[in-house]
C-alpha cells in the first residue's frame, strides 16, 4: 500500500462526533447569542447604571474621551463577566500591520496588602497596555532597539470571550500606536475614517433637511471563502503547510467543470463543522446568516449580516480563527488563501460596503420618493466619483502576494477596478448629464425630468459576478478583496475617498445655494457633473473579455497585474495627499505601510520558492529517480529474454522520461540561482520586481515540469496528495 493510499483509507474510515445534541441547536441559537460578547445586555448587568448609559452614550455617538472613573468601573463590572465565563486571564487583541491578530495575556490574579492572592482588573488594565512594538512591522517607523509601543481599549467594538480546551480568555479589542503616537496597525486609520466621513455625510445630510441625524457610519458585510482539505493530505504536503497554497499538483480530470458542487448538497462531514463554527460564532455575537458550497470542489462560504465597519472588520478577524481552530477539531485543515489549487477557482471576501445613519436609513437605499432618491443619487455619484479618481489606491489595498494568483483567473474581477450600476441606474444618471427625458415601462419607472425624479426600485438591475465595483441594489460590492487579507485597507479606502468627494460635491451644493439656485437644481447640476467627471469607471459588460482589458486601456484606467506594479499607488502625491487631508494617516504612516507590503510581498514569494526547492529536492526527486530505475529495469528485463517488439515502446517512454527528471533537475538549479541573486538585491523595490517577474516565472517553469512528471510517474510511487484526492476525498 502507496503513503496516499493509507491516508485515503485512514480519512474514510473517519467517523462523525456529534458535539451538540439536534435537539438543542434551535434552543442555543435564541439563547446563546451574543454570549461571549460583553455587549449591551452584559453591560447592563454588571455595570452601574450610571456606567452603563454614560459607556453606551460614549459608544453611540463617539467624540468623547474615557475618564479614570468610567474605565475604572467598566473594568471591574468586564472582570466580573469574564470569571463568570471562566476566564483567569485578559489580553489586549490587536491587529498590527502582519494583516493577523495579536495578543499578550496576563492573568487576573493580584496580590492584596496582606500578600493574599485576589483577582484584579483595574481601569488601567483596560485602557493601556505596552506590547514589544519592535517585534511587530513598522515599515521604518521603530528600530529595532526601540521596544515601546502601546495599545489603548476601543470602547465601541465589544470585549469577547475565547473559550480554549483549558480554560477561556478575555479580549478586549484595542488600536496599537508606536511610543511617537504613530499607527502600527489596522484599526486606528480605520476608525479616523469612519469619523471623517461622518463629519463629512453629516454636512450633506443637513442640506437635505435631516436634524434628527446625529451620526453616519459606513457598513460592512464580507463575505468569506475557504477550502476544507484533510489534515491528513495537509501535513502530508510541505507547501500547504507553509505556504498555504500547493506550489505542485497536476490537474485532477474532473474539478469543477460540471458546476455541480456549486450550492450542492453539503456533505455532512463538512456540515458538522459548519454548525460546530456557528454555534461558537453566534455566542460571539457575530451575526453569521449564511453557508453553501462554493464553485470550486472542497471550496464554501460563510456570510454574515451587515455590521458598522470596525466591528466587522474585528469579527472578520475572530471568523478566520474560529473557522481554523473549528476545522482542527473536525480533522480539516481550513485554507484561505486566495489560490491554494491551480486551475480551479480561488477564494475571494466580497466586501459589502454602504452608509447607514442613526435612523437606521441606509443612505445607498434607493428610497420611495423623488426626495429621497436626490440624497440617494447623491451618495451614489460621490462613492462613483470616489473609485474613478482613487482606483489606483483601491487595487494597492487589495495587492497581496495570494490575491496576484486570483485577480482575473477567469473566476475573479480582474486588477482593472471599474464599477457596475446597471441598466436603470446608467440610463437615469446618462440622462441628469445630457439634460433629456426618457420613458420607462410602468413595470419600471415612468418619466425622468430634471426637476422631477422617479422612484428608483431596490433591484433595479441584475447581478454582475464579474464586476471588482458592482451597485448590488443598496451597496456596492468590492468583490476584488482577497480571502485571507484585513478588510480594514479597503474600508479605510472607501471611507476616506467617498468623504472627500461628498466634500467638495457639498461645497459646490452650497455655493449654488448660496447664489440662490433651488436645492433641486442645486444639487442635480452637482450629480450631473460629478458623474460626468467618472464616466470612463462605468462599465456595464464583462469584466472578464479581452475586448475589457484593451477598451480600460483606451479610457486611461490602471491596470496593475502584480503587487509591486499595484503597490506604487500608495505613495503618488494626489493618494498621499487625501489621506492627509483628512487625518487619517500622516506621511509617516503612508510610507511605512508601502514598506511593510512590499517586504511582506518579497519574503511571501521567498518562502515559496524555497519551499519548492525543498520539496522538489528531497520529495519529488527521489521519487522518480526510483520510477526511472524500476523503468530501466523494466527495459532491460525484456532486452535480455530478447522482447525486441516490447522493448521500443519502453525504451521511448524511458527517454522521455528520463529527459524530464533531467529537466526538473535543470529548472531547481535555475530556480535556486535565481532566488539567490535576487534575496541579496537591497533595494526593496527592484527585489519584490525581480521576485514578481523572475522568481515566480522560474517556480511556474518548474512546477510544469514537476506536473507532468505527476502525470507520467506510478501511482503508488507519487509521494505528494494529488488534487483528485485533496478536492474530491473527505
Amino acid at each position: 500500500m502507496s503513503i496516499r493510499s493509507g491516508l485515503i483509507a485512514e480519512i474514510t474510515s473517519r467517523t462523525l462526533t456529534q458535539t451538540i445534541p439536534a435537539e438543542s441547536h434551535g434552543e442555543a441559537l435564541a439563547i446563546s447569542y451574543g454570549e461571549n460578547s460583553f455587549n449591551d445586555v452584559a453591560m447592563k448587568e454588571f455595570l452601574p447604571y450610571k456606567a452603563y448609559k454614560e459607556l453606551r452614550n460614549l459608544i453611540k455617538k463617539g467624540g468623547q474621551k474615557i475618564n479614570s472613573d468610567l474605565a475604572e468601573e467598566v473594568a471591574h463590572g468586564m472582570k466580573e463577566w469574564a470569571l463568570t465565563k471562566g476566564a483567569t486571564h485578559f489580553t489586549h487583541w490587536f491587529q498590527p500591520m502582519t494583516g493577523l491578530t495579536a495578543e499578550k495575556h496576563d492573568s487576573f490574579l493580584d496580590f492584596d496588602s496582606k500578600g493574599e492572592s485576589i483577582t484584579r482588573f483595574s481601569g488601567k488594565n483596560l485602557s493601556q497596555g505596552e506590547p514589544d512594538a519592535s517585534s511587530f512591522p513598522s515599515g521604518g517607523i521603530r528600530a529595532t532597539f526601540e521596544a515601546r509601543g502601546y495599545t489603548a481599549w476601543d470602547p465601541t467594538s465589544p470585549a469577547f470571550i475565547i473559550e480554549g480546551v483549558n480554560g477561556a480568555t478575555l479580549c478586549i479589542p484595542t488600536v496599537f500606536l508606536s511610543y511617537t503616537g504613530e499607527a502600527l496597525d489596522k484599526k486606528t486609520p480605520l476608525l479616523r475614517s469612519m469619523e471623517k466621513l461622518n463629519d463629512v455625510a453629516l454636512k450633506v445630510l443637513k442640506l437635505f433637511g435631516n436634524e434628527n441625524v446625529t451620526h453616519i457610519f459606513s457598513t460592512v458585510g464580507p463575505e468569506q471563502e475557504y477550502f476544507l482539505v484533510d489534515k491528513a493530505y495537509y501535513n502530508a504536503r510541505p507547501d500547504l503547510v507553509i505556504t498555504g497554497r500547493t506550489l505542485f499538483g497536476a490537474s485532477s480530470p474532473k474539478d469543477q467543470q460540471m458546476d455541480d458542487h456549486y450550492f450542492g448538497s453539503i456533505r455532512e462531514r463538512v456540515l458538522a463543522f459548519m454548525q460546530d463554527a456557528e454555534d461558537e460564532l453566534f455566542k460571539l455575537g457575530i451575526p453569521v446568516k449564511t453557508r453553501h458550497n462554493e464553485v470550486a470542489p472542497a471550496q464554501f462560504e460563510l456570510a454574515p449580516i451587515f455590521e458598522d465597519s470596525n466591528v466587522a472588520t474585528d469579527h472578520n478577524q475572530v471568523v478566520m480563527d474560529v473557522l481554523k481552530k473549528i476545522a482542527a477539531r473536525h480533522e480539516f485543515a481550513l485554507l484561505l488563501h486566495e489560490k491554494p489549487f491551480g486551475g480551479v477557482n480561488g477564494s475571494g471576501k466580497h466586501n459589502n460596503w454602504s452608509m447607514s445613519d442613526s435612523e437606521g436609513n441606509n443612505l445607498l437605499e434607493p428610497g420611495k420618493t423623488p426626495h429621497e432618491n436626490l440624497q440617494f443619487l447623491t451618495f451614489l455619484s460621490a462613492t462613483i466619483k470616489a473609485v474613478y479618481k482613487y482606483a489606483d489606491v483601491l487595487r494597492a489595498n487589495i495587492a497581496s502576494a495570494g490575491n496576484d494568483h486570483r485577480l482575473g483567473a477567469n473566476e475573479a474581477p480582474p486588477a482593472i477596478i471599474s464599477i457596475f450600476l446597471g441598466q436603470q441606474l446608467s440610463t437615469i444618471l446618462n440622462d441628469l448629464i445630457s439634460n433629456k427625458k426618457s420613458s420607462y415601462s410602468d413595470k419600471e419607472i415612468i418619466e425622468l425630468g430634471i426637476s422631477k425624479l422617479p422612484v428608483i426600485s431596490k433591484d433595479n438591475t441584475d447581478r454582475n459576478r464579474t464586476s471588482p465595483f458592482a451597485f448590488t441594489g443598496n451597496k456596492f460590492e468590492f468583490r476584488a478583496v482577497g480571502s485571507a487579507q484585513s478588510i480594514a485597507p479597503p474600508n479605510i479606502t472607501i471611507n476616506t475617498i467617498v468623504a472627500s468627494v461628498l466634500d467638495e460635491m457639498y461645497d459646490k451644493i452650497k455655493s449654488n445655494l448660496d447664489s440662490g439656485k433651488s436645492l433641486n437644481d442645486s444639487v442635480l447640476s452637482v450629480i450631473a457633473e460629478t458623474v460626468k467627471e467618472s464616466q470612463s469607471i462605468l462599465f456595464e459588460g464583462n469584466n472578464y473579455s479581452s475586448d475589457w482589458e484593451k477598451e480600460a486601456e483606451k479610457r486611461g484606467l490602471p491596470n496593475k497585474k502584480t503587487t509591486p506594479e499595484a503597490l506604487q499607488a500608495l505613495i503618488l502625491p494626489k493618494n498621499k495627499e487625501v489621506f492627509i487631508k483628512y487625518g487619517v494617516l500622516n506621511e509617516r504612516e503612508i510610507e511605512s505601510r508601502y514598506n511593510v507590503e512590499l517586504e511582506k510581498y518579497s519574503q511571501l514569494i521567498d518562502i515559496e520558492a524555497r519551499t519548492a526547492i525543498t520539496m522538489a529536492n528531497t520529495i519529488i526527486y527521489p521519487a522518480v529517480i526510483g520510477y526511472q530505475t524500476d523503468l530501466a529495469n523494466a527495459v532491460s528485463t525484456l532486452a535480455s529474454v530478447g522482447e525486441s517488439k516490447a522493448v521500443k515502446p519502453q525504451k521511448e517512454f524511458l527517454s522521455q522520461y528520463a529527459s524530464l527528471v533531467v529537466e526538473m533537475k535543470e529548472k531547481t538549479s535555475k530556480l535556486e540561482n535565481i532566488l539567490a541573486k535576487t534575496a541579496n538585491t537591497d533595494d526593496e523595490e527592484k527585489k519584490a520586481k525581480a521576485y514578481s517577474q523572475e522568481v515566480l516565472s522560474a517556480m511556474n517553469n518548474l512546477r510544469e515540469t514537476v506536473d507532468t512528471l505527476e502525470e507520467l510517474t506510478d501511482d503508488a510511487l507519487w509521494p505528494l496528495p494529488k488534487y483528485r484526492e485533496m478536492l474530491f476525498v473527505y
